[in-house]
């Protein structure tokens, strides 16, 4: 499989991530990409549960396999309603190391969250194991509700693109996917910038806090100025806020077709998943948030990445833990049902 222009989405059986395959076709499908659906699982320790302990995680395993395969019949049927060709994989054990590692061989790896447990809560656990912390390939995290649990619409067409922006080399390039993401679908780029601790100055609207304002607002000027040049059919508009940026980008979701930020740097956008995620912007955004990664900009900095696409790839099928399976899309009964759980207010 040659996976430098392919999406790979996640899928675990949830409807989260059934909608998030829906936004992976509906991207692949516009970028004009290739997709591949991937279905992870692991079981359970059977020490001490019976004397032919061996069996008893054999018969379980084929029937997770199936079960799996199953899954990937309904997300598959996703993607072929959108006139998307999808390859399917299945990953047993452990996912967050094995999608790290596949995070090497993607352009885009989309995830899906607000479900009970299973996939999404491995990939965005703690800050030391997550996904859109550590992947080498840009992440994009698809909620499923709000924080009251009110289901999320999701439109074909992306409109209107926010992105949170400083100045360290990950928000930077943020900025730059942001710009070239927004420019492909002719929607509007909002960039915003965060003044931290500015409550601690002279007053509200003091001449103190104007200068800190003013300051930040022309170091957002730099930084867009190229971005014009490069896009210039691109609608810009750039806003300076005042304290959390967490919250300035949640705020922003709601208005927003995709959020686009850095997961790494100090303060700021780009350090705000370097806390708990569960209090971050990934928990509470009501539309896609789209990560770049470190290990994305530090690889593309070094020149690891140019250097990795010039040497022969190992095929993803090859990696421990991933197999590549065939299997029938889902009958159109059932994905008329599951689109109608996932969004019922979805229009084609």
């Amino acid at each position: 499989m040659s996976n430098d222009k392919a999406v790979l989405v996640g899928v675990d059986g949830s409807d989260a991530s059934y909608k998030a395959a829906w936004w992976a076709a509906n991207y692949a499908k516009h970028a004009g990409l290739t997709l591949q659906i991937v279905c992870a699982y692991s079981l359970p320790s059977y020490a001490a549960v019976s004397f032919d302990a061996t069996y008893t995680t054999m018969g379980d395993d084929v029937a997770a396999h199936n079960d799996a395969q199953e899954i990937l019949s309904k997300a598959k049927a996703i993607a072929d309603e959108q006139g998307v060709g999808a390859a399917t994989l299945i990953v047993t054990g452990d996912p967050s190391s094995v999608f790290v590692e596949l995070s090497r061989n993607y352009r885009l790896i989309v995830i899906g969250n607000r479900g009970k447990g299973g996939l999404a809560e491995r990939l965005l656990g703690t800050t030391s194991s997550s996904l859109p912390a550590y992947a080498y390939c840009p992440i994009v995290v698809v909620p499923y509700t709000d924080d009251d649990g009110n289901l999320m619409h999701l439109s074909n067409d992306i409109k209107r693109v926010a992105v949170g922006s400083d100045e360290s080399k990950w928000g930077l390039k943020a900025l730059q996917i942001a710009a070239a993401f927004a420019d492909s679908w002719n929607a509007e780029l909002d960039v915003m910038s965060a003044v931290p601790n500015i409550s601690g100055l002279t007053g509200t609207g003091s001449s103190e806090e104007r200068s800190v304002m003013d300051s930040y607002l022309d170091d957002l000027n730099t930084r867009i100025e190229p971005l014009m040049k490069t896009y210039p059919d691109l609608r810009i508009n750039k806003t300076v806020v005042p304290g959390s940026a967490v919250e300035a980008l949640t705020q922003a979701s709601k208005t927003h077709d995709v959020v686009v930020v850095g997961s790494r740097g100090r303060g700021g956008f780009t350090g705000l998943l370097l806390g708990s995620t569960s209090q971050g912007l990934l928990q509470h955004a009501v539309s896609p948030v789209y990560v770049v990664p470190r290990k994305y900009v530090e690889a593309e900095e070094s020149g690891l990445k140019a250097a990795a696409e010039a040497a022969e790839t190992t095929d993803v099928a090859e990696i421990t833990g991933v197999e590549q399976v065939s299997v029938d899309s889902a009958k159109p009964e059932q994905l008329a049902d599951l689109e109608s759980t996932i969004d019922p207010e979805h229009e084609e």
